[in-house]
This record gives C-alpha cells, sequence and structure tokens, in this order.
C-alpha cells in the first residue's frame, strides 16, 4: 500500500470515530499506572500516534503535567478532532502535529518522555519506528511503548484466518504486522534502550464472528501469563552518557 494510500484509510477511519475522551483502554490505563511525577511535572512529552487524543487531553488535564505535550499522528483526521477537543474543553500546553513515527522531524534528545500506544503493528516498518522513538528521547529519558502480543489466544485465532482464507485486519487497519512481546523487547533493546519493565494483559476465548470473551481468570498466576496477553507493554531507558 503506498503512503497517500495509508493516508486515506486512516483519515477515513478516524472521520467515523469519536474523541476517546475517558482514555480508559487496557493499554491506557497500563501505562497510566506506571508514569511516575519525574516523567511528566515540567517535562516535554511526546504521544506518538496520538489518534484523536483521549490521552494527550489526560495528560493536559494533571495538575502537575508536562510543560509541554506533542500529540502526533499520521492522520490529519485524526489530529484535527484532537485539536478541536482540546480548544473546546480549554486544554493548555499541547501542540498537535501530522508526523510519521518512521521519520518523526524532531531533533535528537527532544523529549523527557515518549509515549506511544498501538502503533509500531500498523506501520510498514516496525523496527525502524522504535528507533525514531530511541533518538528523540533524552538520555535518562523513559519509553513507555503499547502493541498487541499476538504470542496470545488471540495470535491463534490469526493462525485460524490465515489457514481459512481469512484476513485479520484490526477493525479495518490496512497494516497489520504480527508482534510479539519477545520481538517487541528485541526491537527497543537494538534501539539501544534498556528494558525496565514489561508486562501484559487480557486473555480472551476468540469465537469467529463474535466478540472475544475476556477470561479474567485466566491472567493468574501474572509471572507467567504476563508473557501471554494480548494488551503488552514494555517500558524503556535511554542510557544516560555515564551509563
Amino acid at each position: 500500500m503506498s503512503y497517500q494510500s495509508a493516508v486515506e484509510v486512516y483519515d477515513k477511519w478516524h472521520d467515523r470515530l469519536p474523541v476517546d475522551e475517558t482514555a480508559d483502554s487496557p493499554w491506557h490505563r497500563m501505562v497510566r499506572a506506571r508514569l511516575r511525577p519525574v516523567d511528566l511535572q515540567g517535562k516535554r512529552v511526546l504521544e506518538i500516534g496520538c489518534g484523536r487524543g483521549g490521552f494527550a487531553a489526560w495528560l493536559a488535564r494533571l495538575d502537575a503535567g508536562p510543560s509541554e505535550i506533542v500529540a502526533a499522528d499520521f492522520s490529519s483526521a485524526a489530529v484535527d478532532k484532537g485539536r478541536s477537543f482540546a480548544a473546546q474543553n480549554g486544554l493548555k500546553n499541547l501542540t498537535w502535529k501530522v508526523a510519521d513515527i518512521q521519520n518523526l522531524g524532531e531533533g535528537d534528545n527532544e523529549f523527557d518522555t515518549v509515549i506511544s500506544f498501538e502503533t509500531i503493528e500498523h506501520i510498514p516498518d516496525p523496527p525502524q519506528g522504535v528507533r525514531e522513538l530511541a533518538r528523540v528521547l533524552k538520555p535518562g529519558g523513559r519509553l513507555y511503548l503499547s502493541t498487541p502480543n499476538y504470542l496470545s489466544s488471540i495470535g491463534l485465532y490469526r493462525v485460524y484466518c490465515y489457514l481459512r482464507g481469512k484476513t485479520f485486519d484490526e477493525c479495518g487497519q490496512p497494516i497489520c504486522h504480527v508482534t510479539l512481546l519477545p520481538k517487541t523487547r528485541r526491537w527497543i533493546r537494538s534501539a539501544g534502550l534498556s528494558i525496565i519493565e514489561t508486562n501484559s494483559c487480557g486473555q480472551y476465548l476468540p469465537f469467529p464472528g463474535r466478540p472475544p470473551i475476556e477470561l479474567r481468570f485466566a491472567e493468574k498466576p501474572q509471572f507467567i501469563m504476563r508473557w501471554f496477553g494480548l494488551h503488552s507493554i514494555v517500558v524503556a531507558q535511554k542510557p544516560t552518557a555515564s551509563g
């Protein structure tokens, strides 16, 4: 798929969806639980793949929040929705940009904290996207990266779809790489970052043509099942010059 074709598909996709103003998806909750005041207060934060801006708006509402939040997305339709929502709600310290995670157009070491939700699996070159996130992160800064983990029951469902000749497209998105938690960790390490935490949640029983059933009892024992949840998070840090 060409760059322009992908832009058109994502613009149409975001056009039909509202702003996710509660920012309460599993990946949002996982990152919120791990963000430290030192990652945010008075800091410059990038959220890349911000979609329609719900999480960036949540950051802007924090009492002791970032000095600037750069909310960027590939889709101008998504960015326009986020910008409009922020203006309507009087949210400050937000800069909205159209940007490609594979080529951010930012200088090296620009951001104290970088956040990316459910994005790298939808780009042509995920490792390049991760390298860009590492490049713009300041030494000592942290990356919070979420992506689906198909080392899970939904991964088995993808295999079922493949064997049946069916398309697995994550709600109509045109690019949908098979991302696995060990692979995501490898990309992050290859980009020069040190991994602080790896986790996942979300155990599901899939059914063809029907929404999957969540199996909350299957989340334990957590020290094992954290590798097999659908919703994964990796927290990583850029080494300092002395580290």
